[in-house]
């Protein structure tokens, strides 16, 4: 990738992150998942074939066609201002 589509930064790094997969009220959590990072706005940009890895992965968990690695609780709060 030349360049951030966001903030036009040209500076981008290969790394390892966390990527949480979401669909209707189902939540995923994906960890070192490779990505590249804008080094000034740290938008991150993800392969295709990753990114359908993950949902493919989502949906056997979902299904019960396997079980993930582990699981975590996570609260839930409504946004008030």
């Amino acid at each position: 990738m030349a360049k951030c589509n966001f903030c036009g930064n040209k500076n981008l790094v290969f790394k390892n992150a966390e990527y949480i997969y979401k669909h209707e009220e189902h939540f995923m959590l994906f960890e070192n998942v490779p990505c590249e990072e804008c080094t000034f706005c740290g938008e991150r940009y993800y392969e295709a074939k990753t990114l359908k890895k993950i949902e493919r992965d989502f949906f056997d968990v979902l299904h019960q066609k396997r079980q993930p690695l582990k699981k975590i609780e996570m609260p839930v709060e409504i946004y008030a201002a």
